[in-house]
């Protein structure tokens, strides 16, 4: 009998390690599972198609040049700014929440904010635009723009906000501009065919795509259509959401079919285009699935399915193609990329040379930090903050690398994640699983 107990304790501590209480490895999230199942016809992958899988240690002596961490004051694009890429945001990194709101609303919110003059702009799969006032603490606006007939309706809106504009597209093919101080529609257009992009603006125009893989070019004042650019369709669609990315110059846009269209901003017109799909065969199999597009002012970097491009911006020619690819956003600072792969590598690639610098297995970096069983975890976000890397897990823990890869610190945020996170004004905000807006710094 002693022996039996003896056994069973033995058991019991093997199963209770410290990282199952932590709950690092937990995802905690039905919808992880279902993205991860969306790519699972992938994994019969040809030889020629095999990912990079090595881990590769930075070289003695190699010195990251970075820009100072800086203080960031608005989050006016749901991807930041027109490169879609980030900064080195300042962050006082205590991990205290100074504030947090009173429910936003009761519906299932969407994955990004707005943050413009001291206002946080969310919106819902109700249709609502929801405007919370830091100064005020308070909800001071909830607009919803539909009839009662699309009440049931799911909607996904795609927002952008430029003084005191909200711009607004959503599924149903709605187009509208919304001026969230006078709490008055400007305009408003039914295109009739559900629009599914990011929006741009460039000097008077609203950039943005429908579901057919139309780039439409709109002017921001009064709705009108100054111009349609018509790109390949794809009868089946995927869970590839078209995205658009800007220079001054250019506007950069990765369509569902796998093409990247570069177009002269000002005659709005295309200059060059290339396509990253694999196979002409259209079935469910061969799906384009990419990220979304960064660039920097010479360079434009494209993940496909199986593939990373960096791509000269004025030519459209090739620089360097790397076979790995990324679910997550990556980000480029001074000519430095920083991504996670698909097989949960982080790899930081110079961009001017396209040598990777380094590449560790994060899994493996968390159990070894931790001491710990290796298992799986499930990435939401990679930001440069502080100089270092903060990557943003499903569950709410944080890891924080060095800039040179090696591990710093594991941390869990005091309310869930249910939103991207945004720095501003050296705090962290997001909305978290009660759809309340906490801060932290």
């Amino acid at each position: 009998m002693r022996i039996i107990l003896i056994f069973l304790c033995f058991v019991f501590f093997q199963s209770c390690s410290f990282d199952d209480k932590s709950g690092i490895w937990k995802s905690e999230s039905k919808s992880i599972k279902e993205k991860n199942e969306d790519f699972s016809q992938f994994k019969d992958l040809s030889t020629s198609r095999s990912p990079f899988n090595r881990e590769l240690s930075i070289k003695d002596g190699f010195n990251f040049i970075l820009p100072n961490p800086v203080t960031n004051l608005e989050w006016t694009d749901v991807f930041y700014n027109q490169s879609n890429s980030s900064k080195n945001f300042k962050f006082t990194d205590f991990n205290n929440r100074t504030f947090r709101s009173k429910k936003i609303t009761k519906n299932t919110i969407d994955d990004y904010f707005l943050y413009h003059n001291e206002n946080i702009i969310s919106t819902d799969q109700a249709g609502n635009l929801n405007i919370f006032s830091l100064v005020e603490n308070k909800k001071i606006i909830s607009f919803n723009f539909y009839k009662k007939k699309f009440k049931k309706n799911k909607k996904k809106l795609n927002i952008i906000v430029e003084k005191n504009i909200i711009y607004v597209s959503d599924n149903l093919g709605y187009l509208y501009s919304f001026d969230y101080q006078k709490e008055k529609v400007l305009w408003a257009k039914n295109l009739k065919i559900p629009f599914r992009s990011n929006l741009k603006i460039f000097q008077n125009k609203l950039i943005l795509s429908n579901q057919n893989n139309q780039l439409y070019f709109i002017n921001k004042n009064n709705g009108d259509i100054l111009k349609v650019i018509p790109t390949e369709e794809t009868l089946v669609k995927n869970k590839f959401i078209n995205n658009i990315s800007l220079t001054n110059e250019s506007t950069f846009f990765l369509n569902t079919f796998g093409s990247l269209y570069s177009i002269d901003n000002k005659k709005m017109q295309i200059n060059w285009f290339l396509n990253f799909n694999q196979s002409s065969n259209i079935s469910p199999s061969n799906l384009f699935l990419g990220n979304k597009l960064i660039n920097t002012k010479d360079k434009i970097v494209v993940s496909s399915n199986f593939f990373t491009y960096v791509i000269d911006i004025n030519t459209g020619s090739i620089l360097f193609k790397k076979n790995f690819s990324s679910f997550i956003k990556p980000i480029i600072i001074n000519n430095y990329l920083f991504l996670i792969t698909k097989n949960d590598l982080i790899i930081s690639l110079n961009l001017d040379n396209g040598e990777i610098i380094y590449s560790h297995n994060i899994n493996k970096k968390i159990s070894k930090f931790l001491k710990t069983k290796e298992k799986k975890a499930n990435f939401k976000n990679i930001s440069m903050i502080n100089n270092q890397i903060y990557i943003f897990l499903q569950n709410s823990y944080v890891l924080v690398f060095k800039v040179d890869g090696k591990i710093e610190k594991i941390f869990k945020l005091p309310s869930k994640l249910n939103s991207q996170p945004i720095l501003i004004e050296e705090s962290m905000m997001f909305l978290d699983s009660s759809n309340k807006i906490s801060i932290v710094n």
